[in-house]
């Protein structure tokens, strides 16, 4: 890996990890009748918040490193430890996620295109 890459690949973290919650607050805003601040509680919103960046990190990882596989480990590892969570509030969490980690996924392919690995 060169240096050129080295920079995308981290720019690429920044941008997501920057980013990510922004996009899913928004987008949950649009989908829901009442602001995501209502839809969660802060410790839910504050929690979702520290496993999205752990999400978007590994994700981003994993799709540069090619590891596709490894990606439907962090969706079901998610899933089963917030299974409770969203059985109570599936617009929150369940699409929150899925923006996420499709969001994720996008910018895994964008780094791969602009340094190459495809």
């Amino acid at each position: 890996m060169n240096m050129i890459d080295a920079a995308i690949l981290a720019g690429g973290y920044v941008v997501l990890i920057a980013t990510s919650g922004k996009l899913v607050n928004y987008t949950l805003s649009h989908i829901s009748e009442e602001p995501v601040i209502k839809i969660a509680s802060k410790e839910e919103r504050d929690t979702g918040f520290v496993i999205g960046k752990c999400e978007n990190f590994l994700i981003l990882t994993f799709m540069y490193l090619e590891a596709y596989t490894a990606l439907a480990l962090v969706f079901t590892a998610k899933a089963v430890v917030r299974r409770e969570d969203i059985s109570k509030n599936t617009l929150f969490f369940l699409a929150g996620t899925m923006i996420n980690v499709t969001y994720s996924i996008m910018m895994g392919f964008i780094v791969k295109l602009l340094t190459g690995v495809f």
